[in-house]
């Protein structure tokens, strides 16, 4: 086989910047010193070792001959292997942190490379993804917020209908009169739809007058009272946290799957109703859920409650008023807490 057809050895070196190295080192200048050191030592050793012998007379012995220079020369190799053992070290290690820095050089140009390709397709896709969850977003409110009642009438109603069923029992209603008085709540007007809907969603600012009458008439109903005590305590948790329901937009699902949800169906087909899908406010709530007992048992008691009233209120409720429900801050909690928790799932 001649040269040209002899494989060549990897020489890493090709893919560095070539340094020289010095011909000689500092670790042969120390191998060279502690040889002449060991030589002259022993050079002066069988000097003064051998004067007393007479030099034409004395006979040598073959085997102390060869333990002589083995006892002179081996020193010397070891020192040597020990000189060639460092240096070869010190060599891989320079190759070696050569080869991490050309792999990393390489790696950074690739990642750039790929930063650089990807930021010219980015808009373009961002774009287009907005494009259609602004028209599926749009679609769904206008599914949501179909009805056949015709606006000014259907104010007029959720102003005079009752929001839930408060009878009393039909022992107090019969009776005309009780030596301990009539319940306060019997005297009350019921709670129309408009202020339980205006109520759950609570006062815009200090100045919304008309937001606090409806929370005021709210308090005080039986059975509307507790589910807006249980929503004011998860709002106020959650506000620790910094989640605000008004920062977060929901999917808004049909009137039809919220009745079904009210009648008691369960199951992946509710998944539509947990519109809230912002990542952070939903692994902050889930997170704290783990966490804080209190936290855990507010939510709990919140979106039974929730629950039962919405079951209760879905029975006398027109579409247009489950739309305007379910766009409340307390619907969005609940969308928020449910979908935490697993309650859609």
């Amino acid at each position: 086989m001649d040269d040209q057809e002899k494989p060549k050895p990897l020489n890493l070196g090709v893919f560095f910047a070539r340094g020289e190295r010095p011909p000689i080192s500092s670790i042969e200048i120390v191998a060279v010193v502690l040889s002449l050191v060991w030589l002259l030592g022993t050079t002066v050793f069988f000097v003064f070792t051998s004067g007393g012998e007479s030099g034409p007379t004395a006979s040598v012995d073959s085997t102390r001959l060869v333990l002589t220079m083995l006892a002179i020369f081996m020193p010397v190799a070891l020192i040597w292997v020990a000189a060639v053992a460092i240096r070869t070290g010190r060599v891989m290690k320079e190759e070696s942190e050569r080869l991490q820095s050309a792999i990393n050089a390489m790696r950074h140009t690739y990642i750039q490379q790929q930063q650089s390709s990807i930021i010219g397709i980015k808009p373009d896709v961002e774009r287009k993804i907005d494009e259609i969850a602004a028209a599926q977003r749009k679609t769904d409110e206008t599914l949501a917020t179909f009805t056949s009642v015709r606006p000014g009438v259907a104010q007029a109603v959720a102003e005079q209908k009752a929001a839930l069923n408060n009878a009393l029992p039909t022992t107090v209603a019969e009776q005309p009169s009780l030596e301990l008085g009539t319940p306060a709540e019997a005297l009350n007007p019921p709670l129309s739809v408009a202020d339980f809907i205006r109520a759950l969603h609570f006062p815009e600012s200090t100045d919304d007058k008309e937001g606090f009458r409806a929370l005021r008439r709210a308090l005080q109903d039986r059975n509307a009272s507790q589910l807006v005590q249980a929503a004011q305590d998860v709002l106020t948790l959650l506000s620790q946290d910094g989640i605000y329901m008004d920062d977060l937009i929901p999917d808004r699902a049909r009137p039809d799957l919220w009745r079904r949800f009210a009648k008691g169906e369960r199951g992946r087909e509710m998944a539509a109703l947990g519109g809230i899908r912002d990542r952070s406010s939903l692994a902050l709530a889930a997170g704290r859920m783990r966490q804080d007992t209190i936290f855990r048992d507010s939510v709990h008691h919140f979106l039974r409650k929730f629950d039962h009233t919405f079951a209760e209120f879905e029975k006398t409720a027109s579409d247009q008023e489950i739309s305007e429900l379910t766009d409340t801050r307390t619907a969005r909690a609940f969308m928020l807490l449910g979908r935490a928790t697993g309650t859609f799932d």
